[in-house]
């Protein structure tokens, strides 16, 4: 099996693109065609491969590879064509219309039509763990094969971000639709799409491998031929990995230790951009329940005293950032919980072998 040379290895920004449903509407910078990316993946075994029914990280990295959407988003949060080369969202805010590329196929080689549009927006409404994000959905409709036309009961804010990769997949109708129910059919875990990257080999709580799809309907996409997500759950062995050069990419580093020493290696790259739009948190809390943090002076004693200035700094090796606000109110949970401050904000970091 070739494998991708630190010498052959093209930048995050292209490559691990993983594609371009991932990364945005950016052309990549030149580089060598080619080549296996090894990514050390540390968010788990997913229980499928099937985003139009399961969230999290584990199920839409493999997830938006092996399935397109009908938009795509660049940094800006700008969208973009995917499946869809237009789109207009009516004048009253009740409907979107969307025009589909005509040369988009599924991976066994059936064409992309509006009916797998309607078929998967509607299965996304009923199955998946999000359903708000298509709720206002009243219907598609689907007057010929490449126009699919949301209708939607009231105005949606949100209706063209939920077309995006990682919560819009486009399904083929043909190959779901077997009258098994969609969140326990099997298919999920062989599932087919249109997206850049076929399903090779999916191995639970060991590796993901994904190969080219030679018919992607955008040009001269993707540059890999494979992509093997090694399923890694010892936090150490991810950055033993990284460092011994036996994978090539880290999505995501939060431990400020590790993400000071991947950095002093000279052959990684290590980055904070990215996760812009889902940087984990760390908070203080309180429990109600015991004294003396019952009492309302006490809490607001020790949150005076609380240096939210230094506090990003001094616990996390200056790896975070300040959160945008002061405090954050949460609900209450068993036992009570009250949240005084957001102390800190550790930024998610990627790492990626330097090319060369």
């Amino acid at each position: 099996m070739p494998r991708l040379s630190r010498r052959h290895f093209i930048a995050l920004s292209s490559a691990m693109a993983l594609a371009p449903a991932a990364a945005g509407a950016e052309a990549p910078p030149a580089g060598r065609r080619g080549g296996t990316a090894i990514v050390a993946f540390g968010a788990g075994t997913p229980r499928h491969l099937n985003p139009a029914v399961q969230s999290g990280v584990a199920t839409a990295v493999p997830g938006i590879q092996i399935f397109a959407s009908p938009l795509r988003y660049d940094a800006e949060w700008t969208p973009h064509p995917y499946l869809a080369k237009s789109w207009k969202l009516a004048d009253d805010g009740l409907s979107v219309t969307l025009d589909l590329v005509d040369n988009a196929v599924f991976h066994d080689g059936h064409p992309v039509t509006s009916e797998d549009v309607a078929y998967s927006i509607l299965a996304i409404k009923k199955d998946h763990p999000f359903k708000d994000m298509f709720a206002p959905v009243d219907s598609v409709e689907t007057p010929d094969p490449q126009t699919a036309v949301i209708r939607l009961a009231h105005r949606h804010p949100a209706i063209l971000l939920a077309l995006s990769p990682a919560l819009c997949p486009i399904l083929p109708k043909h190959y779901f639709d077997d009258g098994t129910d969609l969140k326990i059919n099997p298919k999920n875990s062989t599932p087919i799409g249109s997206g850049p990257f076929k399903l090779a080999e999916f191995t639970p709580s060991d590796h993901i491998t994904l190969e080219r799809f030679d018919k992607f309907f955008l040009p001269d996409r993707p540059y890999l031929d494979r992509i093997i997500l090694q399923i890694i759950s010892d936090q150490t062995a991810l950055v033993v990995g990284m460092e011994q050069r036996q994978t090539h990419v880290q999505f995501f580093a939060s431990e400020p230790r590790d993400i000071d020493r991947l950095a002093k290696q000279p052959h990684l790259a290590v980055t904070d951009k990215g996760y812009a739009g889902i940087g984990p948190l760390n908070w203080l809390e309180f429990n109600l329940t015991k004294k003396p943090l019952d009492d309302k002076r006490v809490r607001q004693a020790i949150a005076y005293a609380f240096d939210r200035n230094s506090s990003p700094t001094s616990c996390s090796w200056a790896a975070a950032a300040p959160p945008p606000d002061r405090s954050t109110p949460t609900a209450r949970s068993t036992p009570p919980m009250s949240s005084i401050t957001r102390s800190t904000s550790t930024r998610p970091t990627s790492c990626w072998t330097r090319p060369g």
